[in-house]
């Protein structure tokens, strides 16, 4: 058996976002929103996943939204690369998806709570080794929930999950080894097929139940993915050497005006704090004039006069 990556944004809606996904989805939100508890015992995937509709493949990215069955609205994201403003971008696709939920002419106490779920494969917070980290609204000292919570954000960092499959003790730790590991396994693992939500994931995660068209999509996306990695790689690998060559020429002119200031100092005194923060922005050119001209000064305003001429900025 080989399973599609459910780490990728095309194969995790295709596993918790399809027709035939529902009960999937929920012991998923069960075991990340509510640490196990069944607390959903039924929801409406909105938008359902359909195989083939994969178009402008470079622009879009997947997402699975779901109505739960105490009204309460969730958003679920798959992320493979830590992009900028990634964070604000989930916070601002809940409130978003918050304020939608009114009509017009509907009253406020029929709006329900949103839940952001961002399922990332990086880490986002360094503070900590926790998988899993939910935010919500609270007063700063008594740390009271605002209104119920309006709005709830949770993050699960799959790098920071490293249990072994012997080491799974719970619903949650299956789904995060399911969502970390599915690619590596050619069996389904005994523990983990009792249960059976996790059992039908890996049925519709494996290649072979793919059509021709979804197996076409699936490649395309994997590319995509391969390229953008690649892609980054090399801007970082730019960037390094570049940074490198910079920080190289900077040492340098860092070195040119340590050495004439001492030498200013040997010829003129005490150095005042202007003259040295105008030093600081010579450039190399410029401290090397600077070095031919040293002992012509005989005074700190013989300095003043030659930086003022030379070095108007």
């Amino acid at each position: 058996m080989k399973f599609i990556n459910p780490k990728t944004d095309y194969a995790f809606k295709k596993i918790f976002g399809s027709d035939q996904s529902h009960d999937i989805l929920i012991s998923f939100l069960n075991a990340i929103v509510y640490q196990g508890e069944t607390f959903i015992t039924s929801l409406e995937i909105i938008d359902p996943y359909a195989p083939g509709r994969i178009s402008g493949l470079k622009t879009t990215y997947f997402d699975v939204k779901a109505q739960l069955n105490n009204g309460e609205n969730v958003l679920i994201e798959m992320q493979a690369f830590n992009v900028p403003a990634f964070g604000k971008r989930i916070l601002y696709n809940t409130a978003k998806m918050y304020v939608n939920q009114l009509k017009l002419g509907e009253i406020y106490p029929e709006l329900r709570a949103a839940i952001g779920v961002a399922v990332t494969d990086f880490t986002m917070f360094n503070e900590h080794n926790k998988v899993i980290s939910q935010f919500t609204l609270k007063e700063d000292e008594l740390l009271l929930n605002y209104q119920h919570s309006p709005l709830k954000l949770v993050f699960v960092e799959l790098p920071k999950f490293n249990k072994s499959l012997e080491e799974l003790s719970n619903i949650t730790d299956k789904w995060l080894y399911f969502l970390r590991k599915a690619p590596d396994l050619e069996v389904v693992p005994e523990s983990m097929s009792i249960v059976p939500e996790i059992e039908k994931a890996f049925t519709i995660a494996d290649r072979v139940n793919l059509s021709l068209e979804e197996v076409d999509d699936l490649e395309k996306r994997e590319q995509f993915e391969r390229e953008r990695i690649g892609a980054l790689e090399l801007s970082k690998a730019e960037g390094l050497a570049e940074g490198i060559e910079i920080g190289e020429q900077r040492g340098i002119e860092i070195g040119q005006i340590n050495l004439i200031k001492r030498l200013l100092q040997r010829q003129l005194g005490e150095l005042n704090q202007e003259i040295e923060a105008s030093l600081s922005t010579l450039s190399s050119e410029q401290l090397s004039a600077l070095a031919e001209a040293i002992f012509d000064f005989s005074s700190i305003a013989d300095l003043s006069s030659w930086l003022e001429t030379n070095c108007p900025n």
